[in-house]
């Protein structure tokens, strides 16, 4: 297989990266380096020649044409994101420009190239459970839940869903959508949680929870998630939506 990663170096993008290529696969890199990427992620396959790196901005739709047209990739694994929520408060723009258009982008680049010749491609989008806004007191997010993003960063996210969908409902665009709960493990940016208090911890400093810190999230390993994104790959159906958890729930006070 051919595939093409977008946001490789990243944290979770870098594992996707790392289980591919191990299992023989060609891995072409899409990564514009942002502030919360990292090429030694990807140090350990970096040599190998089965991996390419393109730096690529996927808001940048004529290189992404480019990129398509050089490889001819059978999958697109869309990891790219704008993903904290606090700076998508502060700058929502630059969430829209690359979770929204840069998903519409790739959407066409992979619909010029596979139109009419679909058959074993597939373009995997990526997502996070925060699309479907708060839970209650009990219970899971199910494939089902209704969406009901509460930040612009989810609400750019449930778009490229969205657009996702209606790229397959409208162009015949194979597809599959995983929503993730949140990740944790290792290289991962000291801007989310886990890391940001271990860093605090360590270094003598304060400790900002919000609120009573009662809200509860279920955290994923990261290589647990690269091998549930790589059996959806191999068994999901076109057109399906997978929750991937990791049934680990605590409250953010009791985890820090």
């Amino acid at each position: 297989m051919k595939i093409l990663v977008t946001g490789g170096a990243g944290f979770i993008g870098s594992a996707v990266v790392r289980l591919a290529i191990m299992r023989g696969h060609t891995v072409i890199n899409v990564d514009v380096l942002t502030y919360a990427a990292c090429l030694e992620n990807v140090a350990s396959v970096s040599e190998n020649p089965l991996y390419k790196l393109e730096k690529v901005d996927i808001r940048d739709g004529e290189e992404l044409d480019r990129i398509f047209v050089k490889y001819a990739p059978d999958l697109v694994m869309h990891l790219a994101a704008e993903s904290h929520v606090d700076r998508s408060i502060t700058n929502p723009m630059e969430f829209i420009m690359t979770n929204v258009v840069g998903t519409v982008n790739l959407l066409n680049a992979a619909k010029n190239l596979w139109k009419g010749n679909e058959a074993g491609k597939l373009f995997y989008h990526v997502s996070t459970d925060e699309v479907y806004g708060s839970l209650g007191d009990t219970g899971l997010f199910l494939e089902t839940t209704s969406y009901d993003p509460q930040s612009p960063y989810s609400s750019s996210k449930a778009s490229s869903d969205h657009f996702v969908r209606a790229y397959g409902n409208t162009y015949g665009m194979p597809y599959v959508i995983s929503n993730c709960s949140n990740n944790y493990g290792p290289n991962q940016f000291p801007e989310k949680l886990l890391p940001l208090f271990i860093n605090n911890i360590r270094n003598g400093k304060a400790l900002p929870v919000y609120g009573d810190g009662k809200f509860t999230r279920d955290w994923l390993y990261v290589v647990d998630h690269a091998i549930a994104i790589d059996k959806i790959y191999h068994e999901g159906r076109n057109g399906e939506t997978y929750n991937i958890g990791g049934f680990n729930e605590w409250t953010n006070i009791d985890l820090i």
